[in-house]
């Protein structure tokens, strides 16, 4: 199996539509499974995020179904799939949009160290407050929404906080949608509300270092959380609640990042 790259195209579109003339080929029969993750990748020499986006990609056509820990199931030829809006051929993959957002939003933190006023940190408290009510739901992903756009705000840039903004909007879009829909549950947000704090905590000590490191740490434990293999025995936690998400040894966990930034508080 080979890939044709076409520079012009976002790789994760060409990966899918390599698996969808293969499925409509025969290559791959209704009911059949598609290779795990690991083999497409090794066979396309591609990475394995572009892999996994281009899966919930067929997913969300009504293509495929990924059932983790059993494997990707073929439903039927592309003439049969659910017809998804022209509009959406040119949206993200979920992993494009988090490795943006982890070139951007570290600098902006930084500033924010620099910059945030005890107005600022407050409404950062509140904002953490509410989440950690919410329990996790919709709710929670505006309330994330505010947090990472209340620091833009501090720089007192309109413009940045509106692109923070649009950028985080991009979570709305069915295909990150779904891959979160298997990987996040009342673990995965804890953990991040851990790692919010560690963010508010460098802020607030006026530490633009240390603001800079949360942030990053916080948006690649993000791309660890939607990483868990699809062939790794789980159960989806959009039907349990229970998936355990695996993080990298060489992260630092919120703790460690913590004893980095000062003791000093707004």
């Amino acid at each position: 199996m080979s890939l044709k790259v076409d520079e012009s195209r976002r790789l994760y579109r060409q990966i899918a539509k390599h698996l969808r003339d293969l499925i409509d080929s025969g290559e791959y029969p209704i009911g059949g499974r598609l290779p795990s993750e690991r083999e497409l990748a090794d066979r396309l020499q591609v990475s394995r995020t572009s892999v996994r986006e281009a899966l919930i990609a067929l997913e969300v056509e009504g293509l495929v179904r990924i059932n983790v820990g059993s494997g990707i199931y073929v439903l039927g030829p592309s003439a049969l799939r659910l017809a998804i809006p022209s509009g959406d051929a040119s949206i993200e993959g979920p992993f494009e949009i988090l490795h943006a957002r982890e070139i951007l939003e570290p600098p902006v933190a930084a500033e924010a160290a620099i910059l945030a006023d005890p107005e600022h940190v407050g409404t950062l408290d509140q904002i953490l407050a509410q989440m950690e009510q919410s329990g996790g739901s919709d709710k929670w992903i505006s309330l994330d929404r505010e947090f990472h756009v209340a620091i833009a705000a501090s720089l007192s840039n309109g413009t940045l906080a509106r692109f923070i903004g649009q950028l985080f909007d991009q979570r709305m879009n069915p295909y990150f949608r779904r891959l979160a829909s298997y990987f996040e549950d009342g673990s995965t947000w804890s953990q991040a509300l851990a790692e919010h704090r560690v963010i508010r905590d460098a802020i607030a000590a006026g530490d633009p270092e240390a603001a800079r490191q949360a942030m990053r740490q916080h948006l690649r434990l993000s791309q660890e959380r939607f990483s868990r293999s699809f062939d790794e025995t789980a159960v989806p936690a959009h039907r349990s609640g229970r998936v355990t998400p695996v993080l990298s040894s060489r992260a630092e966990s919120p703790r460690e990042l913590q004893t980095k930034t000062s003791r000093r508080k707004i």
